[in-house]
């Protein structure tokens, strides 16, 4: 298993697992991720912010990452922290706990930064991925619901998101 940031040529493989994640989330909750700008990722992917894990050649998981996110963790947000964010598993490596392997990877990445916190968020009537990230180690810090603002992803206009943290 091997973490890489993702590269240009990785983005028809990002689409595609963001796409097989929005089926995904049509068929299990009331929710979806709305298709993503291909702006946005090339931009996470030009500052080293778009992630994948590799196993035997193949992309098995992404994820993205930020150093900052106000408009949803506003005063919350002042610590150094890094930020996870859209981690979509290759439906052929599910149930491999690839969760936990990102929190073990941000743990050694926030280590060699200064960061203090590993963050995220997800849809806050989300029960399951809720009891999901608690096992893998988070601490559930309670819902919010984010301003509107055109700098969130559509999918984050007029929902309620549940905060999880780790202390490094």
């Amino acid at each position: 298993m091997h973490f890489i940031p993702s590269t240009p040529a990785d983005m028809p493989q990002i689409f595609a697992l963001y796409d097989s994640a929005i089926a995904y989330q049509k068929t299990k909750f009331k929710r979806h991720w709305q298709p993503f700008d291909p702006a946005l990722i090339s931009r996470e992917i030009a500052e080293g912010r778009q992630w994948k894990i590799m196993i035997d050649g193949h992309i098995a998981c992404i994820f993205a990452i930020a150093f900052e996110d106000p408009f949803i963790w506003g005063e919350r947000g002042s610590d150094p922290a890094v930020y996870l964010h859209r981690i979509v598993t290759r439906p052929g490596f599910k149930g491999n706990n690839y969760v936990r392997s990102i929190i073990a990877w941000a743990k050694v990445f926030c280590a060699g930064r200064g960061l203090r916190y590993i963050r995220m968020d997800t849809w806050g009537d989300n029960q399951e991925l809720i009891d999901y990230y608690t096992q893998c180690g988070f601490n559930f810090l309670g819902r919010i619901t984010p301003q509107a603002t055109d700098s969130l992803p559509s999918h984050y206009a007029g929902i309620t998101l549940s905060l999880f943290e780790i202390p490094v």
